[in-house]
C-alpha cells in the first residue's frame, strides 16, 4: 500500500453566527476572498479554478480548488510561490460548514508532507480564523446598528401595537433581557414587561448615545434614560448578542451612576 501523500495534518473548529449561505459566500467570491486574505487575493470558484492568497509582505501563495459543493464543503492546494516553506501544491486545505442552532460550525483540515510545514501554520491559521469570524459577522449583521435603536425605541414607545412591531423585527423569539430590574426571557415575557415600564414611569424614554462597538455577534452601546419630567432617569451600557440572523437574541443592562 501506498503512503498517504499528506501524512500529516492540523485541524482547527470555530463557530461563526451567521447562515452557512454566507459563509459560504467568502469562499466564491473575489471580493469577499480578498476581506479575508488579503487585497489582491483572488478565488476562481470552479473545480480546477485557480487559488491566489496575497500575505502582507509580498508574501504569495497559490493552488487549486479541488473540491466545491456549495454551501458545505471547499477543499484547495496551498503553497508558497517561492517554494517556501513549501512549494505550490503541496498541502491540502478541506473546510466543512454544519449548519447549528447558533450558526455554523466550520471545520478546518490541513493536511501536509511534512510536520514541520504543518507546525508552521498552527498560528497562521488561528489568527486567519479569527480574522475570517469577524469579516463574516460584519456582512451577516450589518443592520446591528438599527437593531439596537430600534430595541431602545420599543422601550420609549407607549402604544402596545407599535411597541410590538418593532420586537417582532428586532429580537429573537427567545430574547433574554436581564439588568438591575429586569430578568425576563421570550418575547411574550418581555412585551408586558415593557408595557408596565409606561404604567409606572410614563413619558419614560431610552436612547442610544454615541456609536456602537461590534465583534463577532456582541454589541455594546451606551445609553440614557430619561423620565416624563425630562429628568435622567440613568444611564449605562447594553451588551446585545445576536443571532445567526443578525436579532438580538440577549441583552444584558450594565447601569452606570446618573450623570457619569
Amino acid at each position: 500500500m501506498s503512503e498517504a501523500p499528506f501524512p500529516h495534518a492540523l485541524e482547527r473548529r470555530i463557530v461563526i453566527r451567521a447562515r452557512r449561505d454566507t459563509v459560504f459566500r467568502h469562499f466564491t467570491d473575489s471580493a469577499l476572498w480578498a476581506a479575508w486574505w488579503g487585497a489582491g487575493s483572488t478565488i476562481e470558484p470552479r473545480v480546477g479554478g485557480r487559488v491566489l492568497v496575497r500575505h502582507p509582505g509580498a508574501v504569495e501563495a497559490a493552488g487549486e480548488v479541488l473540491v466545491l459543493e456549495p454551501p458545505a464543503r471547499i477543499a484547495f492546494t496551498y503553497g508558497f510561490t517561492s517554494g517556501q516553506p513549501m512549494p505550490v501544491g503541496a498541502s491540502r486545505v478541506t473546510i466543512t460548514l454544519e449548519e447549528i442552532p447558533e450558526g455554523t460550525r466550520l471545520d478546518l483540515r490541513h493536511e501536509f508532507a511534512d510536520a514541520a510545514a504543518r507546525d508552521h501554520h498552527v498560528q497562521g491559521w488561528r489568527y486567519q480564523l479569527s480574522v475570517f469570524a469577524g469579516v463574516v459577522s460584519e456582512l451577516a449583521q450589518g443592520a446591528a446598528r438599527e437593531r439596537v435603536d430600534a430595541w431602545f425605541a420599543a422601550w420609549s414607545e407607549p402604544d402596545a401595537a407599535r411597541r410590538a412591531a418593532l420586537l417582532a423585527r428586532t429580537v429573537a423569539p427567545t430574547i433574554r433581557f436581564r439588568d438591575r430590574y429586569s430578568d425576563v426571557e421570550g418575547i411574550g415575557d418581555l412585551e408586558p414587561h415593557l408595557a408596565a415600564v409606561h404604567v409606572f414611569m410614563p413619558g419614560a424614554r431610552v436612547a442610544r448615545t454615541g456609536e456602537i462597538r461590534r465583534c463577532q455577534g456582541t454589541v455594546l452601546a451606551d445609553w440614557i434614560a430619561h423620565g416624563g419630567d425630562g429628568a435622567e432617569l440613568g444611564r449605562g451600557t447594553n451588551v446585545f448578542e445576536l443571532d445567526a440572523d443578525g436579532r438580538i437574541d440577549a441583552v444584558v443592562g450594565l447601569w452606570g451612576p446618573p450623570g457619569a
